[in-house]
């Protein structure tokens, strides 16, 4: 993070619900422990940053001042009033040793005499002895304590954890309010209005899928159910995904599946993320019922939950298992 970043006015779509927060802090009723939730690519990272730069700030104005010798530490990357907790590298849960440093943190004053911070992300990852140690510091924090719990699904938390945090739910914006931002980012209003409408309106997984190695990936599923419908091996194609991440392959199918099922029980294509998938899903839906490709959105909806838990280790043959449905269903 650099001294910039911390002047760097939070995304568009957000400032209504920054507004609030600094309202809330600037009145002393900020509450302690925030819950920031809202699907991949709304933005919830640049709010929370914003939030702990401000609250860190020696000088604030709307903004962090940028100037303060705190908010040099913060840019350095280290500032002693500030822990993060996340998973470690290479794992998927938070267990409970950086939780107790939490503990033995938020016990100790402030050595900057304001605020200490703690961010938490995902607060889902905690497992189950991390959030029941969590609890503690939640209820008894102490003076200028401030949680903040990052999420994309606060319904995997624990029920005694959510109730001790005031949920900021951050809705899906309107395109207007993202699309100067998205043309600015993307190059022309053509690119922003596709990739936001294939990203359901979230504007940083728009961005994130038109780098080039997404659109890629994309394109090569794309040629991969067509290759489907005229008899391709599934277990072949699958073979030839083998280096891709079958956590993002099974999102793209996800959200081309929820499109077919609009286009099959409607007939209309206005409401579709991917259009330009039209002639894929007047084949499928064709060749197989309604309900057929229900049964096949579960699927992929569990493989994909496991495979997020580290409930299934074998990926490629999820992957495999899950073509072999897909080549069944658009035959038939």
């Amino acid at each position: 993070m650099t001294t910039g970043e911390l002047n760097a006015t939070p995304l568009p779509w957000l400032l209504p619900r920054w507004r609030e927060l600094v309202r809330l802090m600037d009145a002393g009723r900020l509450p302690h422990a925030l819950l920031v939730s809202g699907p991949h690519g709304i933005g919830k990272q640049t709010l929370a940053e914003a939030l702990t730069a401000r609250a860190l700030c020696a000088q604030p104005d709307e903004l962090a001042c940028g100037r303060c010798h705190s908010c040099h530490m913060l840019a350095s990357g280290y500032h002693p009033d500030l822990l993060r907790v996340v998973p470690e590298d290479g794992k998927r849960m938070i267990r409970i040793d950086p939780i107790r440093q939490v503990n033995t943190f938020v016990s100790q004053t402030a050595q900057q005499g304001g605020y200490r911070v703690i961010e938490i992300k995902p607060a889902e990852a905690m497992n189950i002895a991390a959030a029941n140690a969590l609890l503690k510091s939640l209820e008894e924090p102490g003076a200028s304590t401030l949680f903040i719990l990052q999420s994309d699904m606060p319904s995997r938390l624990l029920p005694t954890i959510r109730s001790r945090c005031q949920h900021w739910s951050l809705a899906i914006p309107e395109l207007e309010s993202s699309l100067g931002w998205l043309v600015e980012q993307l190059g022309s209003e053509e690119e922003a209005r596709f990739w936001w409408r294939a990203a359901g309106g979230l504007p940083l997984l728009a961005t994130e899928m038109a780098e080039p190695g997404s659109r890629a990936l994309r394109q090569q599923l794309h040629e991969t159910f067509d290759a489907l419908v005229r008899g391709a091996e599934p277990v072949a194609e699958a073979a030839r995904l083998d280096r891709q991440s079958v956590d993002r392959i099974l999102w793209y199918g996800i959200a081309w599946l929820e499109d077919l099922i609009r286009f099959g029980l409607s007939g209309e294509s206005g409401d579709l993320r991917n259009p330009d998938l039209m002639p894929l899903y007047r084949q499928a839906v064709k060749n197989a019922r309604v309900q057929d490709w229900f049964r096949l959105l579960d699927y992929a909806r569990e493989q994909r939950r496991l495979l997020g838990e580290g409930g299934n280790p074998n990926a490629q043959l999820v992957l495999e298992a899950w073509l072999v449905r897909w080549a069944a269903l658009l035959r038939s």
